[in-house]
């Protein structure tokens, strides 16, 4: 079964990290051990990955986020790095699209095509699909800064973005996001507009309660929540609350389960907690409460975050890289989800939002 990711942060780990994506994961681990105390942890996210666990269209991230192991330093960055970076991020993807390992998906004409050819693929391979020549990815930014004022929309545009998260951690120029608190600016409400007006698409994650709020009732386009959990099972600012997920649905919106351990269990403490202790069908009972919701599984999907600044040490247990998300089949099966709801929530869902979604 065909796998649609939205959310990877793909060229932020091979530009922060100088990760060579186009290796198995256990070349890069091998790598890596020469310098643990730099790395964030053992990689679960590559190419040949992908490929083995039918993760073939995905959301891939321009994030011009800091590292930073004093979380206080890490909002110190001006919009004019932050634009830096992300050209750069776009640079390396832009490079594997004309190397053929990726191709850019700016349209639903595109996207079609892509996802007819992967589906194609699976049917003609089902057992293995590794020489599959490109995954298809859609651009979007999380966190807007690299975006220098409003008017500029239209000129990320034109290079190709097609979504915008305004909000990562903290407050920046344009909202306040996760760990702070309050509304949108007023650069920021200009920026929501431009988005409207251009055709781009809003990333609800990591809007901060009063900003999310406040972005809806402005932006009149399709929404999505690429990598977000359920406040009710894991409290969090991090979370959507059971009315954000109402709000969310009305908009028509679909909603990706995120990997990240502390998002997917209470109480979960990083670097304390066994990762055993949270195995992946902790993140169907997330995909689950949305569902009933809902009173169907047609708001839910996958938006793994996997290698977003962690690694396999804090990412479910029984995961070892991304192609082992496909296992989760088994356990919508044992709580007597269909076939057509699992391949909705696997894939489905993202591919006929963004079908409606783009121009």
């Amino acid at each position: 079964m065909l796998i649609f990711d939205a959310h990877l942060d793909l060229a932020w780990n091979g530009v922060e990290w100088n990760r060579n994506l186009e290796l198995p994961c256990t070349r890069i681990r091998e790598f890596e051990k020469h310098f643990p105390e730099i790395v964030p942890g053992d990689c679960t996210v590559s190419f040949p990955e992908m490929h083995r666990g039918r993760v073939g269209l995905c959301v891939a991230t321009l994030l011009p986020r800091l590292h930073r192991k004093q979380k206080e330093l890490t909002f110190y960055q001006s919009r004019e790095a932050a634009h830096g970076a992300a050209l750069g991020q776009l640079a390396y993807y832009r490079a594997l699209v004309r190397k053929g390992v990726l191709t850019e998906i700016p349209d639903q004409q595109t996207l079609q095509r892509e996802y007819d050819r992967w589906q194609s693929t699976i049917a003609a391979h089902p057992a293995d699909i590794s020489q599959n020549p490109s995954i298809g990815f859609i651009l979007s930014m999380e966190g807007a800064p690299p975006i220098l004022d409003p008017q500029q929309v239209q000129q990320w545009f034109d290079w190709g973005l097609r979504i915008v998260g305004p909000a990562h951690y903290g407050p920046n120029e344009y909202c306040h996001g996760t760990g702070s608190a309050g509304g949108l600016s007023a650069d920021g409400r200009e920026l929501l507009k431009e988005m409207d007006r251009v055709g781009m698409l809003l990333d609800a994650t990591h809007l901060a309660d009063q900003s999310f709020w406040e972005a809806l009732d402005i932006f009149g386009g399709p929404v999505l929540a690429s990598h977000h959990n359920c406040r009710s099972l894991v409290p969090g600012d991090r979370q959507l609350t059971d009315e954000q997920i109402k709000a969310l649905i009305a908009r028509g919106a679909v909603i990706g389960a995120a990997f990240d351990n502390w998002m997917i269990v209470p109480g979960y403490k990083k670097y304390v907690t066994p990762s055993s202790e949270v195995p992946m069908s902790k993140i169907v009972d997330h995909i689950d409460h949305i569902c009933q919701i809902a009173g169907n599984a047609r708001h839910c999907g996958i938006g793994t975050d996997l290698d977003g600044g962690y690694g396999r040490e804090q990412s479910p247990g029984d995961l070892d890289t991304i192609a082992d998300v496909i296992q989760m089949r088994q356990t919508f099966e044992q709580r007597g989800y269909s076939s057509d709801d699992i391949a909705r929530i696997f894939h489905r869902n993202f591919v006929e939002f963004f079908l409606r979604s783009l121009k």
